[in-house]
């Protein structure tokens, strides 16, 4: 595990991690948002690095990608921000959520040393099979970032092996497709989480399609946390640079969700 500040978003229950597609509409408005996610609680920000095949996301994400290319937003732009936010002592963990092509074009190490360097925690490579991982991985903890995988809805030794080589914490997929908002999760995350209990002690967090304060409780029965991407992506494409008071008043309430849930699980437990 390295040393990071990760950890702490998870030192109390039921975290709340929130994801925005950075630069859009713009680099000062995501910095805003940033700032208000964390004043409501936010445990832990995503920032999603703009590409123009994002592959793993929905049409929201996706929509974002493209009005923050339009913009100009460079990687230089969302490093620029993460060394404001630290700055300004924005102390909650930061990672990026990116595709590989962007990482491999600026130079593999070069980019995790910048990450470092501005005050990032890690990074998040939805296109990297984990079979793929192993050189990321070592480079990764090398620079003392953590590589965030994924473990979706698949066979059990196949879980295991990943929820072993995980560091941070393991990104749940809670249902197989594209990121978007969705009315129900039917996958059993609670059988999930108990292969992965079964080898390793890594925080949890379920992501694809949670978007409601109930959602976030129900998920955090099980896990330890849970990732919200496209309501918030939504709440911003909707109110534009308006969005920062918008995404407070939201974050407050999955927040809310996450920790009912948490305090439910404990009790079950206790």
């Amino acid at each position: 595990m390295t040393t990071n500040r990760i950890s702490t978003a998870f030192e109390k229950p039921g975290a709340f991690i929130g994801f925005l597609t950075g630069g859009d509409p713009d680099i000062k408005t995501t910095k805003e948002c940033i700032k208000k996610l964390v004043e409501a609680g936010t445990d832990l920000i995503e920032i999603g690095v703009p590409f123009s095949d994002p592959c793993a996301e929905g049409p929201v994400i996706e929509q974002a990608d493209m009005r923050a290319l339009q913009s100009g937003t460079k990687i230089e732009d969302i490093f620029s921000t993460i060394k404001d936010l630290r700055e300004e002592n924005i102390q909650a963990p930061i990672v990026l959520l990116t595709y590989f092509n962007p990482v491999y074009k600026y130079g593999t190490e070069d980019f995790l040393i910048k990450l470092k360097e501005v005050g990032g925690d890690g990074l998040i490579i939805p296109d990297m099979p984990y079979e793929e991982s192993e050189l990321l991985r070592k480079l990764t903890k090398k620079h003392d970032l953590s590589l965030i995988l994924l473990v979706s809805p698949t066979s059990e030794e196949r879980i295991k092996t990943i929820a072993k080589a995980a560091d941070g914490f393991l990104y749940v997929v809670s249902s197989m497709g594209t990121t978007g908002i969705r009315s129900e999760i039917t996958t059993d995350i609670p059988s999930i989480i108990k292969e992965i209990k079964k080898v390793s002690d890594i925080p949890t967090a379920i992501g694809f399609g949670i978007a409601t304060p109930e959602q976030a409780e129900k998920m955090c029965k099980s896990a330890d946390g849970v990732i919200t991407g496209s309501a918030i992506v939504k709440l911003i494409a909707e109110n534009g640079t308006e969005s920062p008071e918008i995404v407070y008043e939201y974050a407050k309430k999955m927040k809310e969700g996450a920790l009912k849930g948490a305090k439910e699980k404990s009790q079950v437990k206790s």
